[in-house]
């Protein structure tokens, strides 16, 4: 079976919409868990105080997480 460039072209625009549908849901799923974490967080705190080093590597983890994420689909496009 013969691919034509125009079934070509279409299957990697399929491919990229699945990697960006992939990756939306993962920022989504990371935000929600943040979310919670800081709620839970935030009720600690107020019971311990809150560390601004604990907060400050939070921070630097997302970061490197998205960081690593778009290097990645930037060698998918």
């Amino acid at each position: 079976m013969r691919l034509l460039a125009g079934d070509l072209m279409a299957d990697k625009k399929k491919k990229m919409a699945a990697a960006l549908a992939a990756v939306n849901a993962y920022m989504q799923q990371e935000e929600a868990v943040a979310a919670q974490q800081t709620t839970e967080l935030q009720s600690v705190s107020a019971e311990v105080g809150m560390s601004p080093w604990s907060f400050s590597g939070r921070q630097e983890m997302m970061a490197m997480r998205r960081l690593v994420q778009l290097r990645v689909f930037d060698r998918l496009r």
